[in-house]
């Protein structure tokens, strides 16, 4: 697997009151892959280079 794009520390950081298991990071870092996938997928198809929060 590629390199990860979010960061377990902050991660971590942000999680208030649970514990959080190796599997969430692994998940998680997925998703927001999936998520940038998409929004650039979107803005691509409204003919930009920049995506934009509205593409999320």
């Amino acid at each position: 697997m590629a390199e990860m794009i979010i960061s377990k520390t902050k991660t971590k950081e942000a999680v208030k009151e649970c514990n959080v298991s190796g599997e969430f990071y692994d998940a998680l870092d997925a998703k927001v892959r999936e998520l940038i996938v998409a929004a650039e997928k979107r803005a691509l198809e409204n003919g930009r280079k920049t995506v934009r929060p509205c593409d999320l």
